[in-house]
């Protein structure tokens, strides 16, 4: 078993960004983001990325990594807590609905856009893990977005429905959709008592038995590696039947004539459901493989980070460039 590393949060003084605890409104819900500012640009309005954690996660996991490492391609970049998470407004708290996480994605858009040191034609958004399907959803829709991106992009409809690798037994969703419904007659009998199920297993051994993929899920969120104390361990039942329901990728070809770029690592289990995105989507799109990185490595292993991130930048930098115009 590897040994788990701690988590490093980036700082003004490493990132060479300012960072500033900022909220915005999504849907009457008030959400905290942090906003990261290149530190030694000249003063006026620059191009913006908005960054969207995965699934459980909060901004200071690697969302945070990644806004502050996109910062420093001259980028302002926001990175939220979802509604019904971390520092975020809502209950039941760890609720996972995908329109809500769409919506707080146009909406993160929308405070970038009304921000004085952004340009609002130069916007784009990247979206990590079950963020990959909010993001193509997003930027489908709401033209305001110029560019869309995601790392270790996953959709949490097929996850659900299929499993992580695309070959679970279809009874495991039909238990799933069962507990769920029990779950909303029961709620209904003792209003405001909510029950959910635990994200991961309760232990390592429980995890490696499960596969390299849970463990490392499993390592990530519940060990200093990436632990944070306000990330969900937890999800309502209530998040099921939304979830089935939900299809990200179904509309990426919409995101076309604006331009998508998927990084994927060779050795994610999760690959299957971004190569398939990127036979729906059409012109202009990127399919750009990190070479030994899983799904989760992507995450925070520098060596994975790290080709990312320099992808990621020449991408923005490319397509929100100073005085570009997109449809």
């Amino acid at each position: 078993m590897s040994q788990p590393t701690s988590l490093h949060l980036p700082s003004p003084e490493t990132a060479q960004v300012l960072v500033q605890s900022v909220t915005f409104s999504s849907a009457n819900f008030k959400l905290a983001a942090n906003m990261y500012i290149p530190a030694d640009v000249p003063e006026g309005r620059l191009p913006a990325i908005a960054v969207s954690h995965p699934a459980s996660g909060v901004k200071e996991q690697t969302a945070a990594i990644y806004a502050s490492r996109l910062s420093q391609g001259g980028f302002i970049t926001l990175a939220w807590d979802a509604a019904y998470n971390g520092e975020s407004k809502g209950q039941p708290r760890g609720l996972e609905d995908p329109a809500q996480r769409v919506e707080d994605i146009k909406s993160a858009v929308t405070f970038l856009s009304n921000h004085e040191r952004v340009d609002p034609d130069r916007i784009g958004i990247f979206g990590i893990c079950a963020s990959g399907g909010y993001v193509t959803v997003a930027a489908a829709m709401d033209r305001r977005i110029k560019a869309a991106a995601t790392v270790s992009g996953a959709d949490v409809g097929p996850f659900f429905r299929e499993g992580f690798d695309g070959k679970q037994d279809p009874s495991v969703g039909e238990t799933l959709l069962r507990e769920a419904a029990k779950a909303r007659t029961a709620a209904g009998n003792n209003p405001g008592e909510i029950s959910g199920f635990p994200i991961f297993p309760p232990n390592a051994s429980a995890a490696e038995a499960l596969g390299p993929y849970v463990y490392e899920g499993w390592e990530y969120y519940n060990t200093p590696r990436g632990f944070h104390p306000r990330s969900a361990k937890t999800m309502p039942w209530s998040s099921v039947d939304k979830i089935f329901a939900f299809d990200g990728f179904r509309y990426v070809d919409k995101i076309s004539p604006r331009p998508l770029l998927m990084v994927v690592g060779t050795e994610a289990d999760t690959k299957w459901m971004a190569e398939d995105a990127y036979r729906r989507a059409k012109e202009p799109k990127e399919l750009f493989w990190v070479e030994g990185a899983t799904h989760v490595g992507l995450y925070d292993k520098p060596e994975y980070v790290t080709p990312a991130v320099a992808r990621l930048i020449a991408y923005f930098q490319q397509h929100l460039a100073d005085g570009q115009q997109q449809a």
